[in-house]
């Protein structure tokens, strides 16, 4: 009998068994930083909470610190909002799974220009690695995934659009005649034990903000498991 089915069996076992062995430790770091020129005195600071990583190596503490950054998933720049911008007023992050060698976190601002406003995100991290889990990494057939969530999104469409015919100020069929769940949406997706939500924004303006839809479809690891690549970090959960 050749042993090569058996070695490949024992290597890929041995992948997933350190795989599972990676933890990481996350620790919030709060930083208050202070305008030289602030416009209005309520703008004179601002406050960052970072998400900091603690892995089996400060090479894979570092990697995973900047994947999961507010400068690195907000584009946040801190020497603009000092000088130019002058909009943040608080950054801050939540970590919503961190198991089995995943790391699913959240991170927000927010601030004030003309209005208030805030800007939310998650990034998913494979801990083992320290990078940043693209939705090519870890799903197949993307196209038809896409279907599925769009499928989700009109129902929640319909159900908004019932709830806006009491407001005569909203339009339901102007807000949401561009909604369309397209592959470029699937970059933005959080994991947990459960399984994973997809996120959309419609794009309301301020004035209508109230009436946006939550935009989040989420879909069990039964579901998904179509859809999950058995050769990426997500195989685990539909195994």
């Amino acid at each position: 009998m050749s042993l090569k089915p058996i070695l490949f069996g024992a290597i890929v076992a041995l992948s997933f068994s350190i795989a599972f062995s990676q933890t990481v430790v996350i620790t919030p770091r709060k930083t208050v930083y202070r305008r030289p020129k602030p416009p209005y005195d309520f703008k004179t600071t601002f406050t960052v909470r970072r998400p900091i990583a603690r892995a089996s190596t400060v090479t894979l503490s570092k990697k995973i610190t900047a994947a999961i950054s507010p400068e690195k998933v907000l584009e946040l720049n801190i020497r603009k909002e000092m000088n130019e911008y002058q909009w943040l007023e608080e950054a801050d992050y939540k970590v919503l799974y961190k198991q089995n060698g995943v790391l699913s976190v959240e991170l927000w601002m927010s601030g004030t220009a003309a209005y208030p406003d805030s800007v939310t995100k998650r990034v998913v991290v494979n801990v083992a690695t320290g990078s940043a889990v693209r939705p090519s990494n870890v799903f197949k057939d993307l196209p038809a995934l896409a279907k599925l969530v769009k499928k989700a999104q009109a129902a929640e469409i319909v159900a908004a659009t019932a709830e806006m015919r009491s407001d005569p100020d909203a339009r339901p069929e102007e807000l949401f005649s561009e909604a369309n769940f397209t592959l470029e949406d699937f970059e933005e997706f959080s994991v947990d034990g459960k399984g994973v939500t997809f996120y959309y924004d419609y794009g309301f303006p301020h004035v209508l903000e109230a009436l946006h839809p939550d935009g989040e479809f989420r879909f069990s690891w039964g579901q998904l498991r179509p859809f999950v690549r058995t050769d990426g970090l997500l195989a685990r959960f539909v195994r």
